[in-house]
């Protein structure tokens, strides 16, 4: 009997019910937090800036004592970034540098190209007439105290490491890196590097999957043990199952969660543990696998991928990914999409939700890799993204699409 098609969306809200993030945390140096998932909001201590501050190279006034371009101020001080001057006396300008403090009083910045100093140096001549708080940057205008600047569950870029450190933070607490077991089965499976191409044995391939999974994982922030590819067994596949859940979080496999005779990977993982199969309404993409393996405090997360490597890159993208972005405890994991123009027609619809591979070409459309087969990894290599094409849907040339860029399933 047929089982039902799921949808790619009830399949990764079951995936997300069951993605609870592990309660132990981390403090790291702020400098090697990239990639971390905060576990507590950043909360600052200060403003930022501390104080008013100048944004330009130039001389510190007070309105009232320069009505009209040309007036002459004597100048009263010098004020560079990292000190602090003294109250303004009326009827005079100091001078003053980039992130330096206004001095009490002042009310206005003139730049430097505006002003010119006199032969003397000790005064100058104002050559415009400045407007209310002209190039003061404001104490709090970035960060007021008190504010949450980062929230627990972002994912930090250098972007917010610059910030964390603004408020002083030199440590952060982060979640746990997830731990995650990697192997493939497959009698077929070589490796690069142990045979030459031209003494491959008959039906034999390269597993190019184990290292585009490697790879993605790392770039999720995961801890990966890889356990390499394991014999087509039973004994064999249980046995690396029952040693991966012991310490892992995630069990991650490749190939092998088909029905045939010399798929093992359903009844090992049932013997420990429980399995669904599911058959998702994706295309490339449609069978996967999730189950749990008991262990001595709780379970082990298990996940099968089809063996096809586009297909494999595929589920894990749009499956995998968020999973193990919300076991670190982030909330929003959905990729995020942008409409694009098709330059290409796509006249046969599926039945299936469909992902095809395109790439951005000189006239700001989208161009089709011509062969998108499952098994074809070229296209993923090719392409600058995936169309997400609805169950159904044929595409004219000209169509406004939905484009999913891979680097949004790869950060």
């Amino acid at each position: 009997m047929n089982r039902p098609l799921k949808s790619l969306d009830d399949a990764l809200a079951e995936l997300l019910a069951h993605a609870v993030p592990p309660t132990a945390t981390q403090a790291v140096s702020t400098f090697d937090a990239d990639g971390r998932v905060l576990a507590q909001d950043c909360v600052s201590a200060l403003h930022v800036p501390p104080q008013d501050n100048s944004s330009m190279d130039g001389y510190a006034v007070r309105r009232a004592d320069v009505p009209a371009a040309g007036r002459v101020l004597p100048v009263s001080q010098r004020i560079a970034a990292g000190s602090a001057g003294e109250p303004l006396q009326s009827g005079t300008a100091a001078r003053i540098f980039t992130g330096a403090p206004v001095p009490e009083g002042a009310d206005a910045i003139l730049m430097q190209e505006d002003c010119e100093a006199l032969a003397d140096q000790g005064s100058v001549r104002i050559n415009a007439v400045p407007q209310p708080g002209q190039w003061i940057r404001r104490a709090g205008e970035d960060i007021t105290r008190g504010a949450v600047v980062l929230a627990r569950g972002s994912r930090l870029s250098p972007a917010e490491l610059g910030l964390a450190a603004s408020i002083g933070l030199h440590v952060l607490q982060v979640a746990r890196r997830p731990r995650v077991a990697l192997f493939s089965t497959g009698d077929e499976l070589v490796m690069p590097g142990e045979v030459p191409p031209e003494q491959m044995r008959p039906g034999a391939i390269y597993n190019s999957n184990r290292f585009f999974l490697r790879a993605m994982l790392q770039r999720l922030g995961c801890e990966v043990t890889d356990l390499g590819i394991v014999p087509d067994r039973r004994d064999a596949t249980v046995q690396a199952l029952r040693s991966a859940s012991a310490d892992h979080d995630l069990i991650l496999t490749s190939g092998g969660v088909s029905v045939g005779e010399e798929d093992h990977i359903k009844p090992a993982v049932e013997s420990l543990g429980r399995l669904d199969l599911w058959q998702i309404a994706m295309k490339p993409g449609k069978p996967f696998a999730y189950g749990q393996i008991p262990r001595a405090e709780g379970a082990a997360h298990f996940m099968g991928l089809p063996g096809n490597p586009v297909s494999s890159f595929l589920t894990f993208a749009l499956l995998v990914r968020p999973f193990v972005l919300r076991l670190q405890g982030v909330q929003d994991v959905a990729p995020r999409s942008i409409a694009a123009r098709a330059d290409f027609s796509w006249p046969k619809a599926d039945k299936r939700r469909e992902f095809l591979r395109v790439r951005h070409n000189a006239a700001g459309g989208l161009d089709l890799f011509a062969n998108q087969s499952s098994g074809v990894l070229t296209s993923a290599a090719w392409g600058h993204g995936v169309v997400d094409n609805p169950a159904g849907q044929t595409i004219a040339s000209g169509d406004t699409v939905r484009f999913i860029a891979f680097s949004e399933l790869l950060e």
